[in-house]
Parts: structure tokens; sequence; C-alpha cells
């Protein structure tokens, strides 16, 4: 059983990693490619979240 069970799991594995890494039709770009991209504009957005957070969480009342 548990051979059959890694196999399967070996087998959806490589089915995402094949269907991540296809190139599309149109534009020949993966979908590791547009994430790559956009990947960066993420990270800066997740900087301003936390940056507001912190402004709205942290005051100078708190006990210590």
């Amino acid at each position: 059983m548990g051979l059959f069970r890694t196999a399967l799991i070996g087998a959806a594995l490589y089915g995402a990693y094949k269907y991540v890494t296809k190139p599309n039709e149109l534009t020949g770009r993966t979908m590791v490619d547009d994430l790559k991209e956009k990947a960066p504009e993420w990270i800066e957005k997740a900087k301003g979240y936390k940056e507001d957070l912190e402004a709205k969480y942290m005051t100078d009342d708190l006990p210590r």
C-alpha cells in the first residue's frame, strides 16, 4: 500500500510540475515566468501592509 501511495503522489507532483512549466500557446511564457515577474510587486505590497499594521498597532501607550 505504501508503494502505491508513493507512486500516486509522485505522479501527481510530476503532473503539477508539467502543468506549471508548460508554455502558454499565445505568449510562450510559463506560469513560473509570470510568478517570477510579479514577485517583487507582491513583496512591495506586503511591506506596505506590514508598515500599515505596525503604525496602527504600535503605540507608545503600551505597558512595558
